[in-house]
Formats: structure tokens, C-alpha cells, sequence
């Protein structure tokens, strides 16, 4: 990817077949990686979809920026805008957990949008202050762990939202989230730069209706039910607001026993994603692809792009 400061490896996980008549992008929160979505991305490959999960730049196995300066809206569109380019598909269903479904909502907004259906994860059209001045905060902490074990329990502690995980699950997004520290021990896995953009105090709630306003494909909105950053009146007039909702095209399902962010790992929340994406609607199951392409791997392949 091209962007301030130079080129930038942009990395990510792909399952399924390259010749999927489907293709799904999958995009993480703000301090999460691509690998949040093994086993969401599992479960749609073995309906024949491909399924790419990209970390976002900063985040994983892609580049740290050249300058906390530059984490903005226009590098991560850009960073997707190059991955959609190296695929060299025409459309995508996009599943974006809380920051990737921001970005998700201005890629959709854009004229001759490539994004077919658009989940978004606990995201919406307003967005809570004080959620993302609890997010900032946490964000902003230089945390050093003695082990991997100790950044899991940590894990446990400030993503209790993310639902009832399995100890395994818990171990996965543990994994995935730490790198060694120089100083020893190990940190989490993207660059503490990031926080830069949560220095000043939010105050107000982000307005994003500009955008929601020129969406106009198939919606599924999910939302923990005990969520601080969308509330329930936002998803009310997500509803009924917007040339999608006008047109019968958004739906919206409350996740129990979850917060700020579903971690799409529970067979109930994977089932209300295929049902939007694969069941009966404007778009059609690929079933013959799906039987040509034969068994997906739960194991990823990686790539990246500059």
C-alpha cells in the first residue's frame, strides 16, 4: 500500500478457493488483528466463499505507519482500496467489527462502491463519547506482560465483552495479539502510535449519518445488547432512515450476553451472518462453486501487498 511517509506491507489471511464466486473481506477493531476471524472465516469458506482477513496497517503482521499522524480514515480506505485492487474482484461482502466497520461504512458510501452486503459489527451511525474515551484510554496504556498467559488473562479482563469464549478461543486471540517486547516479556501486537488519535479528549458523540445516508446495499447490523458504544436508539433509526432502509434492505439482530464487540466465535452469531450473506435474497448461494472448489482448510494462507 501507498500512503504518507512511503510504501507499506499491508498483510492478511486468506481461506477458500481463489475461484469462490464469493468474496468476503473481514475487517478488526482498532487494536485487533485479522486473525479475530479464524473461526468465522472457517466456517464461511465451507460455503464456498473465499475469505480474506486483513490486519489493518499498524495492527499484526502489517507495517506500522510512518507517523502517528498518519492513522487517518483516508490510509485505511486506501490500504483496503489496494488490497480490493490485488484480489481483482468486483464485489465483496464486508463483515466490519467495530473500527472495520467504520471503515466499511465510508467504503459503502463511496459512488460505485464494490460492497455488496455489509455487516456491521457493533458500529453504526452514531457512536458513543464515552465509549471511545474508555476505549482510548486502554488504548493508550504502554502494556508489558511477563507471558502470553498473563497478556490472555488481561484479555479476559478488558474484553469480557466480547461474549462467553471457550478457554481455547481465549488462547487463539491471545496468540495472535502479543509480539516479544524488546524490553522482555511481550506486548500487544500493533503500534502504541495508534493511540495518538484518542489524545484529545471526545467529548461529543461521532455523527456518521452523512455516510449512512448514501449507503444503499443490504445491511445486517449485530449489536451486544449490552453495548456502551451503539446504543439501541441509533439502531431504531438506522432502521428507518437511509435509501437502504427505505428500500427494506437492513436488518438488525441483538446479541445477548455480549457488549462492545460480538466476537463472531459463538455457532449463533456465525449462523446469523451465513443466513444473511448465503440465504435466500437478491443474492444467490453459490452452491455448484462451492462443490467444485471441495473442502476449505481451517488453516489460513498469508499474503501481503505493498
Amino acid at each position: 500500500m501507498l500512503g504518507h511517509g512511503g510504501f507499506r506491507r499491508l498483510a492478511y489471511a486468506e481461506w477458500g478457493s481463489e475461484n469462490a464466486t464469493r468474496t468476503v473481506l473481514c475487517v478488526h477493531g482498532v487494536s485487533r488483528t485479522g486473525r479475530d476471524f479464524d473461526v468465522l472465516a472457517t466456517a464461511l469458506a465451507a460455503e464456498g466463499a473465499r475469505v480474506i482477513a486483513p490486519d489493518l496497517p499498524g495492527r499484526g503482521r502489517s507495517e506500522w505507519l510512518a507517523s502517528p499522524s498518519h492513522y487517518t480514515d483516508r490510509a485505511y480506505t486506501g490500504a483496503m482500496s489496494t488490497l480490493l485492487a490485488r484480489l481483482d474482484v468486483d464485489q465483496v461482502d464486508w463483515i466490519g467489527t467495530s473500527l472495520g466497520g467504520h471503515i466499511g461504512m465510508l467504503m459503502a458510501s463511496d459512488y460505485a462502491t464494490p460492497i455488496r452486503r455489509l455487516v456491521l459489527n457493533d458500529f453504526g451511525a452514531r457512536v458513543s463519547a464515552s465509549a471511545l474515551r474508555r476505549i482510548g484510554a486502554d488504548l493508550s496504556k504502554r502494556w508489558r506482560f511477563a507471558s502470553v498467559d498473563e497478556l490472555e488473562a488481561h484479555l479476559r479482563e478488558i474484553h469480557e465483552p466480547f461474549g462467553q469464549l471457550s478457554d481455547a478461543q481465549w488462547q487463539q486471540l491471545a496468540h495472535h495479539s502479543a509480539v516479544p517486547d524488546p524490553a522482555g516479556g511481550v506486548r500487544f501486537h500493533f503500534d502504541p502510535g495508534i493511540a495518538r488519535r484518542f489524545a484529545i479528549p471526545i467529548y461529543l458523540d461521532i455523527v456518521l449519518w452523512q455516510l449512512w445516508d448514501k449507503i444503499d446495499c443490504q445491511v445486517l447490523i449485530l449489536r451486544g445488547e449490552d453495548s456502551d458504544l451503539l446504543t439501541e436508539s441509533t439502531t431504531r433509526e438506522m432502521l428507518s432512515r437511509g435509501p437502504a432502509a427505505k428500500a427494506g434492505k437492513v436488518v438488525m439482530a441483538r446479541i445477548p450476553d455480549c457488549g462492545h464487540a460480538p466476537a463472531l466465535m459463538d455457532d449463533q452469531q456465525i449462523a446469523l451472518i451465513k443466513e444473511f450473506l448465503f440465504g435466500s435474497g437478491p443474492v444467490e448461494r453459490p452452491k455448484a462453486r462451492r462443490m467444485a472448489a471441495g473442502a476449505p482448510s481451517s488453516t489460513p494462507s498469508s499474503a501481503s501487498t505493498r
